[in-house]
């Protein structure tokens, strides 16, 4: 019975070290990632809206962005910029347009509303952490005062955002809209 209690302790011993080690390793990836402006990314990869082509993520001065470790990108996240909040894809397109085609007469800011319509990670932590990553590159900005999701209908995207620190400000018809709060 001694040695039984004497083994069980052992293990107790090697799976907490086992634990702090990948607690460790989770931390080292996150210091080290770098947000980046991506040309294209994998839509198949897309699990929210791998319809959209990477000409429609790039054009009329939407983005994507990704989180960059060890050469690889781990998260991604595209944006479109207008100045309402759009309610479907369609909408957004339109908007985002809109806002693109207003900014050529005017200081070539496009839209107030950065709305980020996907966000996917192939890396535990890389959704949060490109969340907070965008986060503080929009604060910086000077003409963004808003950062709004064009979420799908989900309870995931849901709680992600809730836990996150987004507020829900509209569920619509296809999609629900959840708010980040800039206070600059």
């Amino acid at each position: 019975m001694k040695l039984y209690k004497k083994k069980i302790k052992a293990r107790i011993r090697k799976g907490k070290i086992d634990i702090k080690k990948n607690f460790n390793n989770f931390f080292v990836w996150v210091k080290g990632a770098d947000l980046v402006e991506l040309k294209e990314c994998e839509t198949s990869k897309d699990p929210v809206r791998p319809e959209l082509d990477n000409k429609f993520r790039t054009s009329y001065g939407r983005k994507i962005y990704g989180v960059k470790y060890n050469d690889e990108i781990h998260a991604v996240m595209c944006f479109a910029f207008t100045n309402q909040i759009p309610k479907t894809v369609k909408e957004l397109d339109l908007m985002s347009k809109d806002a693109f085609l207003q900014s050529a007469t005017r200081d070539q800011n496009i839209g107030k509303i950065a709305i980020a319509y996907t966000v996917w990670s192939t890396k535990k932590g890389g959704g949060k952490l490109i969340v907070k990553q965008v986060f503080k590159m929009i604060k910086k900005s000077n003409h963004l005062n808003r950062l709004v999701t064009l979420s799908p209908l989900t309870e995931m995207a849901r709680n992600f955002h809730l836990n996150n620190g987004a507020e829900e400000i509209q569920v619509n018809e296809e999609t629900q809209n959840f708010e980040y709060k800039i206070i600059k």
